[in-house]
C-alpha cells in the first residue's frame, strides 16, 4: 500500500470499531467521502493482498495469518496522514493494535444490537468465519459479550440502530471537526 499524499485539514485517523454488521464499511466509505480522505477496509485490503476471500483465508491459512495481516496494515497506517479505517470486529482484541494508532487516532464504536447486526448480514453471515455454522446468533452474542469491554474504550460511540448510514456519517464528520479535521 502506498502512502497517499498529505493534504491540509486532515486530523487523526478515525477508526470505526464494532461487531460484524455494525456498518463499519458502509459508514466508513461515506465518512471518508465527506472528509475527502482515503478509506481503508482492513478485510478488503487483506483479501486484495492474498487474492482470496476472508473465509478462505481463515479456512486455509488460519486466523493467526489473518490477525498478523491486520497488525501489518495497522503498523503501515500508523505513520500516514489521517484516514478513515475499518478494521475487523476482532481487531481491538489483538494486543497492541490500538496502541499502534492511539494516540492520536480516535476510535468510534458503532453500536448495533445483535439481532439487527444479524439481519443486516443476512445470508452473508455464512461468509463470516467466526459466525458460520450452527447458531450464528449465539456466536455473535458470545463475540459481543467478549468484545464489549474493548469497544467501551472507544473515544465515542454512535448507535447505528434505525439511523441511515448517511446520517451517521454526517454526525461523525461533525465530531471530526473537533478532532482537527476541516469539514467543508
Amino acid at each position: 500500500m502506498t502512502a497517499p499524499p498529505a493534504s491540509g485539514g486532515r486530523g487523526p485517523h478515525i477508526v470505526l470499531v464494532g461487531l460484524p454488521g455494525a456498518g463499519k464499511t458502509t459508514v466508513g466509505r461515506l465518512l471518508a467521502e465527506i472528509l475527502d480522505c482515503p478509506f481503508v477496509d482492513f478485510d478488503a485490503e487483506i483479501e486484495r493482498r492474498l487474492g482470496m476471500p476472508v473465509a478462505e483465508i481463515f479456512r486455509t491459512l488460519g486466523e493467526t495469518t489473518f490477525r498478523d495481516l491486520e497488525r501489518e496494515i495497522t503498523s503501515e497506517m500508523a505513520g500516514l496522514p489521517g484516514m478513515v479505517l475499518a478494521p475487523g470486529g476482532g481487531w481491538m482484541a489483538q494486543e497492541g493494535n490500538v496502541s499502534l494508532l492511539r494516540p492520536p487516532a480516535r476510535l468510534v464504536h458503532l453500536v448495533v444490537p445483535v439481532d439487527e447486526a444479524l439481519a443486516r448480514l443476512g445470508p452473508e453471515v455464512a461468509l463470516r468465519p467466526l459466525l458460520a455454522g450452527d447458531s450464528p446468533a449465539a456466536r455473535l452474542e458470545a463475540l459481543a459479550a467478549s468484545r464489549m469491554p474493548l469497544y467501551s474504550m472507544a473515544d465515542t460511540e454512535v448507535s447505528t440502530q434505525m439511523l441511515a448510514p448517511q446520517r451517521i456519517a454526517r454526525e461523525l464528520a461533525r465530531l471530526a471537526s473537533g478532532w482537527g479535521w476541516q469539514v467543508g
